[in-house]
Protein backbone atom coordinates (compact mmCIF):
# COMPACT_ATOMS: atom_id res chain seq x y z
CA UNK A 1 0.00 0.00 0.00
CA UNK A 2 1.32 3.34 -1.10
CA UNK A 3 2.18 5.72 1.66
CA UNK A 4 0.18 8.97 1.64
CA UNK A 5 1.95 12.05 3.18
CA UNK A 6 -0.91 14.27 5.09
CA UNK A 7 -0.57 17.76 7.14
CA UNK A 8 -3.14 18.13 9.75
CA UNK A 9 -4.66 21.17 11.15
CA UNK A 10 -5.75 20.93 14.85
CA UNK A 11 -8.38 22.86 16.39
CA UNK A 12 -8.14 24.37 20.18
CA UNK A 13 -10.80 22.89 22.68
CA UNK A 14 -9.61 22.43 26.24
CA UNK A 15 -10.13 18.96 27.50
CA UNK A 16 -12.24 18.39 24.21
CA UNK A 17 -8.69 18.33 22.73
CA UNK A 18 -8.50 14.48 23.85
CA UNK A 19 -10.79 13.85 20.85
CA UNK A 20 -7.96 14.84 18.55
CA UNK A 21 -5.14 12.84 20.91
CA UNK A 22 -7.99 9.81 19.83
CA UNK A 23 -7.65 10.90 15.88
CA UNK A 24 -3.97 11.12 15.61
CA UNK A 25 -3.17 7.74 18.11
CA UNK A 26 -5.04 6.17 15.17
CA UNK A 27 -2.91 7.63 12.34
CA UNK A 28 0.45 7.36 13.97
CA UNK A 29 -0.88 3.19 14.15
CA UNK A 30 -1.45 3.24 10.17
CA UNK A 31 2.33 2.28 8.94
CA UNK A 32 1.07 3.95 5.51
CA UNK A 33 0.62 7.49 7.06
CA UNK A 34 3.06 10.06 7.05
CA UNK A 35 2.50 13.43 8.65
CA UNK A 36 4.21 16.11 7.03
CA UNK A 37 3.54 18.91 9.00
CA UNK A 38 1.09 20.40 12.43
CA UNK A 39 -0.81 23.65 13.07
CA UNK A 40 -2.51 23.38 16.35
CA UNK A 41 -4.11 26.08 18.50
CA UNK A 42 -4.84 25.92 22.06
CA UNK A 43 -5.07 22.12 22.69
CA UNK A 44 -4.10 21.78 18.75
CA UNK A 45 -0.67 22.97 19.78
CA UNK A 46 -0.53 21.19 22.72
CA UNK A 47 -1.29 18.13 20.58
CA UNK A 48 1.02 19.36 18.45
CA UNK A 49 3.97 19.50 20.02
CA UNK A 50 3.74 16.47 22.66
CA UNK A 51 3.47 14.42 19.32
CA UNK A 52 6.74 16.22 17.68
CA UNK A 53 9.03 16.11 20.67
CA UNK A 54 7.45 12.25 21.22
CA UNK A 55 8.31 11.49 17.27
CA UNK A 56 11.65 13.46 17.39
CA UNK A 57 12.85 11.04 20.26
CA UNK A 58 11.33 7.23 19.08
CA UNK A 59 9.62 7.73 16.25
CA UNK A 60 5.56 7.59 15.38
CA UNK A 61 5.27 5.00 18.62
CA UNK A 62 7.29 7.48 21.00
CA UNK A 63 4.69 10.01 19.56
CA UNK A 64 1.96 7.61 20.50
CA UNK A 65 3.36 6.99 23.84
CA UNK A 66 3.83 11.12 24.58
CA UNK A 67 0.34 11.54 23.70
CA UNK A 68 -1.10 8.40 26.03
CA UNK A 69 1.44 9.72 29.00
CA UNK A 70 0.54 13.31 28.65
CA UNK A 71 -3.39 12.90 28.30
CA UNK A 72 -3.06 10.17 31.15
CA UNK A 73 -1.36 13.08 33.14
CA UNK A 74 -4.09 15.60 32.74
CA UNK A 75 -6.64 12.89 33.72
CA UNK A 76 -4.85 12.10 36.83
CA UNK A 77 -4.93 16.08 37.60
CA UNK A 78 -8.71 16.54 36.49
CA UNK A 79 -9.63 13.39 38.96
CA UNK A 80 -8.41 15.18 41.88
CA UNK A 81 -9.85 18.85 40.63
CA UNK A 82 -12.55 20.14 42.24
CA UNK A 83 -13.82 20.62 38.71
CA UNK A 84 -14.21 17.02 37.97
CA UNK A 85 -17.45 15.29 37.52
CA UNK A 86 -19.26 13.93 40.52
CA UNK A 87 -20.74 10.77 41.05
CA UNK A 88 -24.30 12.35 40.59
CA UNK A 89 -23.29 13.86 37.02
CA UNK A 90 -21.55 10.39 36.05
CA UNK A 91 -25.18 8.95 37.08
CA UNK A 92 -27.57 11.36 35.38
CA UNK A 93 -25.54 11.99 31.79
CA UNK A 94 -21.42 10.98 31.16
CA UNK A 95 -21.64 13.73 29.00
CA UNK A 96 -22.29 16.62 31.67
CA UNK A 97 -24.25 19.23 29.53
CA UNK A 98 -23.93 21.39 32.29
CA UNK A 99 -21.28 20.40 33.81
CA UNK A 100 -20.74 19.77 37.93
CA UNK A 101 -21.67 22.71 40.16
CA UNK A 102 -18.27 23.56 40.75
CA UNK A 103 -17.77 23.98 37.54
CA UNK A 104 -20.74 26.14 36.51
CA UNK A 105 -19.17 28.40 39.57
CA UNK A 106 -15.96 28.86 38.50
CA UNK A 107 -16.97 29.26 34.99
CA UNK A 108 -19.21 32.71 36.23
CA UNK A 109 -16.59 33.41 38.60
CA UNK A 110 -14.29 33.58 35.28
CA UNK A 111 -16.71 36.59 33.99
CA UNK A 112 -16.67 38.36 37.05
CA UNK A 113 -13.09 38.42 38.24
CA UNK A 114 -9.96 38.88 36.31
CA UNK A 115 -7.54 36.51 36.42
CA UNK A 116 -5.05 38.69 37.75
CA UNK A 117 -7.56 39.06 41.09
CA UNK A 118 -8.18 35.36 41.16
CA UNK A 119 -5.30 34.41 40.30
CA UNK A 120 -2.76 36.86 41.69
CA UNK A 121 0.47 34.57 41.38
CA UNK A 122 -0.10 33.79 38.07
CA UNK A 123 -0.34 29.93 38.63
CA UNK A 124 -0.99 27.79 35.41
CA UNK A 125 -0.55 23.77 36.06
CA UNK A 126 -0.02 23.85 32.29
CA UNK A 127 2.94 24.64 32.01
CA UNK A 128 4.24 21.88 34.99
CA UNK A 129 2.90 19.19 32.51
CA UNK A 130 4.06 20.78 29.27
CA UNK A 131 7.54 20.86 30.71
CA UNK A 132 7.46 17.39 31.90
CA UNK A 133 5.81 15.97 28.19
CA UNK A 134 7.42 18.29 25.73
CA UNK A 135 11.22 18.37 24.55
CA UNK A 136 11.09 21.20 22.59
CA UNK A 137 14.96 21.41 22.00
CA UNK A 138 13.84 18.10 19.70
CA UNK A 139 10.92 19.72 18.54
CA UNK A 140 13.43 23.13 17.07
CA UNK A 141 15.88 20.71 15.54
CA UNK A 142 13.36 18.39 13.83
CA UNK A 143 13.07 18.92 9.62
CA UNK A 144 9.52 16.92 10.05
CA UNK A 145 6.88 16.98 10.95
CA UNK A 146 6.81 21.06 10.51
CA UNK A 147 4.85 22.58 13.98
CA UNK A 148 2.81 25.66 13.43
CA UNK A 149 1.45 27.07 16.84
CA UNK A 150 -0.13 30.34 16.78
CA UNK A 151 -1.09 32.96 19.59
CA UNK A 152 -2.99 36.77 19.12
CA UNK A 153 -1.15 39.20 20.04
CA UNK A 154 -2.91 41.51 22.64
CA UNK A 155 -2.01 44.77 21.47
CA UNK A 156 -2.54 44.71 17.41
CA UNK A 157 -5.28 41.47 17.76
CA UNK A 158 -2.62 40.65 15.12
CA UNK A 159 -2.04 36.65 14.56
CA UNK A 160 1.67 35.44 15.44
CA UNK A 161 2.90 31.73 13.61
CA UNK A 162 5.71 30.34 15.92
CA UNK A 163 7.21 27.58 14.06
CA UNK A 164 10.07 25.12 15.00
CA UNK A 165 13.04 26.84 15.37
CA UNK A 166 11.08 29.04 17.31
CA UNK A 167 8.70 27.30 19.57
CA UNK A 168 8.25 27.04 23.40
CA UNK A 169 6.71 26.20 26.33
CA UNK A 170 5.76 30.23 26.46
CA UNK A 171 4.51 29.90 22.38
CA UNK A 172 2.50 27.02 23.21
CA UNK A 173 1.04 28.49 26.47
CA UNK A 174 0.55 31.81 25.08
CA UNK A 175 -1.55 29.81 22.04
CA UNK A 176 -3.35 28.46 24.85
CA UNK A 177 -4.36 31.52 27.19
CA UNK A 178 -7.81 31.79 27.78
CA UNK A 179 -7.76 35.63 28.99
CA UNK A 180 -10.82 34.89 31.61
CA UNK A 181 -8.49 32.32 33.30
CA UNK A 182 -4.93 32.99 33.00
CA UNK A 183 -2.11 36.40 32.63
CA UNK A 184 -1.12 37.10 29.32
CA UNK A 185 2.08 35.50 28.00
CA UNK A 186 4.77 37.94 27.33
CA UNK A 187 7.09 36.89 24.95
CA UNK A 188 9.54 39.20 23.57
CA UNK A 189 7.82 42.17 24.98
CA UNK A 190 4.83 41.62 23.66
CA UNK A 191 1.75 40.17 24.89
CA UNK A 192 -0.45 37.07 23.80
CA UNK A 193 -3.57 35.34 24.23
CA UNK A 194 -5.04 32.29 22.61
CA UNK A 195 -4.88 31.54 19.25
CA UNK A 196 -8.35 30.78 18.44
CA UNK A 197 -9.61 33.99 18.30
CA UNK A 198 -7.46 34.95 15.18
CA UNK A 199 -6.96 31.40 13.56
CA UNK A 200 -7.93 28.10 14.66
CA UNK A 201 -6.05 26.74 13.64
CA UNK A 202 -3.72 28.54 11.00
CA UNK A 203 -3.96 26.94 7.74
CA UNK A 204 -2.37 29.04 5.38
CA UNK A 205 1.06 28.87 6.45
CA UNK A 206 0.74 24.98 7.13
CA UNK A 207 -0.39 24.97 3.04
CA UNK A 208 2.25 27.32 2.28
CA UNK A 209 5.13 26.00 3.54
CA UNK A 210 4.75 22.43 4.24
CA UNK A 211 5.15 19.63 1.38
CA UNK A 212 1.38 17.69 1.49
CA UNK A 213 -1.57 18.22 -0.92
CA UNK A 214 -3.37 16.45 1.80
CA UNK A 215 -4.99 18.70 4.46
CA UNK A 216 -7.04 16.97 7.21
CA UNK A 217 -8.91 19.42 9.13
CA UNK A 218 -9.68 17.89 13.07
CA UNK A 219 -12.69 19.80 13.99
CA UNK A 220 -13.43 19.83 17.89
CA UNK A 221 -16.34 22.77 18.08
CA UNK A 222 -19.86 22.25 16.68
CA UNK A 223 -20.44 24.26 13.39
CA UNK A 224 -24.44 23.93 13.85
CA UNK A 225 -26.26 23.53 17.22
CA UNK A 226 -30.12 23.52 16.37
CA UNK A 227 -32.52 25.56 18.45
CA UNK A 228 -32.11 28.81 20.21
CA UNK A 229 -30.03 29.01 23.15
CA UNK A 230 -32.64 30.68 25.95
CA UNK A 231 -30.62 30.67 29.37
CA UNK A 232 -27.29 33.16 30.26
CA UNK A 233 -25.18 29.86 30.41
CA UNK A 234 -26.28 28.40 26.79
CA UNK A 235 -25.93 31.72 24.86
CA UNK A 236 -22.64 32.48 26.12
CA UNK A 237 -21.69 28.83 25.38
CA UNK A 238 -23.18 29.16 21.64
CA UNK A 239 -21.16 32.91 21.11
CA UNK A 240 -18.19 30.92 22.38
CA UNK A 241 -18.49 28.06 19.54
CA UNK A 242 -19.42 30.33 17.30
CA UNK A 243 -16.35 33.07 17.86
CA UNK A 244 -13.76 29.84 17.65
CA UNK A 245 -15.12 28.81 14.29
CA UNK A 246 -15.30 31.88 12.55
CA UNK A 247 -11.50 32.63 11.93
CA UNK A 248 -11.36 28.71 10.81
CA UNK A 249 -14.26 29.99 8.23
CA UNK A 250 -13.07 32.63 6.97
CA UNK A 251 -9.82 30.82 5.86
CA UNK A 252 -11.70 28.45 4.63
CA UNK A 253 -13.50 30.91 2.53
CA UNK A 254 -10.07 32.34 1.68
CA UNK A 255 -8.85 28.98 0.20
CA UNK A 256 -12.25 28.71 -1.76
CA UNK A 257 -12.45 32.22 -3.23
CA UNK A 258 -8.53 31.56 -4.46
CA UNK A 259 -9.43 27.91 -5.82
CA UNK A 260 -12.21 29.42 -7.86
CA UNK A 261 -10.32 32.31 -9.28
CA UNK A 262 -7.57 29.81 -10.20
CA UNK A 263 -10.16 27.82 -12.12
CA UNK A 264 -11.39 31.16 -13.27
CA UNK A 265 -7.99 32.22 -14.74
CA UNK A 266 -6.62 29.25 -16.42
CA UNK A 267 -10.27 28.76 -18.57
CA UNK A 268 -9.25 31.99 -19.56
CA UNK A 269 -5.57 30.80 -20.60
CA UNK A 270 -3.78 32.85 -17.68
CA UNK A 271 -1.20 31.16 -15.56
CA UNK A 272 0.41 31.80 -12.13
CA UNK A 273 3.77 30.62 -10.46
CA UNK A 274 3.44 31.95 -6.96
CA UNK A 275 4.28 29.54 -4.76
CA UNK A 276 0.94 29.79 -2.71
CA UNK A 277 -1.55 29.58 -5.41
CA UNK A 278 0.15 26.48 -7.23
CA UNK A 279 0.07 25.03 -3.33
CA UNK A 280 -3.93 26.10 -3.05
CA UNK A 281 -4.90 24.96 -6.54
CA UNK A 282 -3.41 21.16 -5.85
CA UNK A 283 -4.81 21.49 -2.31
CA UNK A 284 -6.94 18.32 -1.21
CA UNK A 285 -8.72 19.28 1.66
CA UNK A 286 -10.83 16.65 4.49
CA UNK A 287 -12.36 17.10 7.59
CA UNK A 288 -12.40 14.46 10.75
CA UNK A 289 -14.99 15.58 12.92
CA UNK A 290 -18.16 13.36 15.22
CA UNK A 291 -20.67 16.46 15.89
CA UNK A 292 -23.20 14.52 16.88
CA UNK A 293 -21.50 12.93 19.90
CA UNK A 294 -19.63 16.44 20.77
CA UNK A 295 -22.23 18.40 20.29
CA UNK A 296 -24.03 17.09 23.74
CA UNK A 297 -21.13 18.61 25.59
CA UNK A 298 -21.42 22.47 26.75
CA UNK A 299 -18.43 24.93 25.62
CA UNK A 300 -17.61 25.05 29.32
CA UNK A 301 -17.44 21.65 29.76
CA UNK A 302 -13.98 21.95 27.86
CA UNK A 303 -12.60 23.03 31.33
CA UNK A 304 -13.48 20.35 32.98
CA UNK A 305 -10.48 16.49 32.96
CA UNK A 306 -11.61 14.00 34.82
CA UNK A 307 -10.17 10.60 33.15
CA UNK A 308 -13.61 8.92 32.28
CA UNK A 309 -14.46 12.33 29.83
CA UNK A 310 -10.80 12.31 28.70
CA UNK A 311 -11.02 8.39 27.46
CA UNK A 312 -14.18 8.49 26.38
CA UNK A 313 -13.41 11.27 23.68
CA UNK A 314 -10.00 9.56 23.07
CA UNK A 315 -12.18 6.50 21.95
CA UNK A 316 -14.84 8.58 19.66
CA UNK A 317 -11.49 10.58 18.12
CA UNK A 318 -9.63 6.93 17.42
CA UNK A 319 -12.74 5.37 16.04
CA UNK A 320 -13.71 8.43 13.67
CA UNK A 321 -10.61 7.99 12.29
CA UNK A 322 -11.10 4.55 11.88
CA UNK A 323 -13.91 5.04 10.26
CA UNK A 324 -13.07 7.82 8.20
CA UNK A 325 -9.67 5.91 6.33
CA UNK A 326 -11.55 3.03 5.47
CA UNK A 327 -13.98 5.24 4.00
CA UNK A 328 -11.64 7.71 2.47
CA UNK A 329 -8.00 6.30 2.20
CA UNK A 330 -8.34 6.35 -1.80
CA UNK A 331 -9.08 10.02 -1.94
CA UNK A 332 -5.22 11.11 -0.60
CA UNK A 333 -3.95 12.41 -2.77
CA UNK A 334 -6.86 12.18 -5.36
CA UNK A 335 -9.44 14.54 -4.51
CA UNK A 336 -11.05 16.72 -1.54
CA UNK A 337 -14.04 14.71 0.61
CA UNK A 338 -15.60 18.23 1.78
CA UNK A 339 -17.55 20.21 -0.65
CA UNK A 340 -14.99 23.28 -0.41
CA UNK A 341 -16.25 25.31 -3.00
CA UNK A 342 -19.81 24.93 -2.23
CA UNK A 343 -19.69 24.97 1.57
CA UNK A 344 -17.37 28.18 1.78
CA UNK A 345 -17.72 30.32 -1.39
CA UNK A 346 -20.54 32.25 -0.78
CA UNK A 347 -19.22 35.25 -2.55
CA UNK A 348 -21.29 37.86 -4.29
CA UNK A 349 -21.73 37.59 -8.01
CA UNK A 350 -19.65 40.94 -8.00
CA UNK A 351 -16.59 39.35 -8.68
CA UNK A 352 -13.16 40.28 -8.06
CA UNK A 353 -10.83 41.41 -10.29
CA UNK A 354 -7.48 38.74 -11.82
CA UNK A 355 -5.49 37.66 -9.07
CA UNK A 356 -2.11 39.27 -8.78
CA UNK A 357 0.34 37.14 -7.08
Amino acid sequence: MAEHSIDLALQGGGSHGAFTWGVLDRLLEDPDIRIGGLSGTSAGAMNAVVLSSGYGIGGRQGARESLTAFWEAIGKAGSHSLLRQTPWDALFGPWMPSGPPMLKFFDVMSRLVSPYQLNPWNINPLRDLLARHVNFDVIRDLEEPKVFVNATNVSTGHNRIFRNADISLDAVLASACLPVLFHAVEIENEAYWDGGYVANPALLPLIAESEPHDLILVQINPVERPGIPRTAHDIIDRINEISFNSSLNQELRTVALIKRLLKEEEAAGHSYNAPLFAKIDSLFLHRLEAQKEMRPLSASSKLSSGWGLISRLHDIGYQTADAWLANNRQSLGRRSTIELMDDYDNSSDDRPGRLNP
